[in-house]
């Protein structure tokens, strides 16, 4: 059982462990300070999940939204899921849940900027590749954009 709850700051240093953990295999080095910063200054909807008998943060993911742009859409941010808890579901029910709470906005499309380690969970559940740019996020770290039309 798993709970979804919006972050709070108190949640900080534990979605800086569970980044940690991610590096090398889904981030670089680089990243940990810019998602402090993202916590800090750049967040809007911002969701943890929790194992419901531990109560231990077992992963996070915001939103993002773009109403000035020409078409208003909202992007998917910082997905990170514990080591322990990948490939179980959980970052599937996060996505999941927050592209339906997308879907209560004047939102006509959602875009992920992912990379090639991970894209395919992304278009597994209807993302599809828009562009490619090698060592965007980092040497090693390409950027995979994908959108999903609402």
């Amino acid at each position: 059982m798993r709970t979804i709850r919006f972050y709070q700051d108190t949640d900080k240093q534990e979605l800086i462990k569970i980044i940690r953990l991610n590096i090398p295999n889904y981030f670089d080095t680089s990243e940990e300070e810019e998602f402090v910063e993202y916590l800090e200054q750049k967040k809007e909807d911002y969701f943890v999940i929790e194992d419901k008998i531990t109560n231990q943060i077992i992963g996070c993911g915001g939103i993002n939204y773009f109403f000035d742009e020409p078409i208003p859409l909202a992007r998917i941010s910082w997905d990170i899921i514990h080591p322990n808890f990948q490939e179980q579901g959980v970052g599937k029910e996060l996505l999941l849940y927050r592209i339906n709470y997308i879907k209560s906005k004047e939102i006509n499309f959602i875009v992920v900027r992912t990379s090639q380690l991970v894209y395919k969970f992304y278009q597994k559940v209807g993302f599809e590749l828009e562009k490619i740019e090698k060592d965007f996020w980092a040497k090693g770290f390409d950027l995979y954009q994908m959108k999903m039309n609402l």
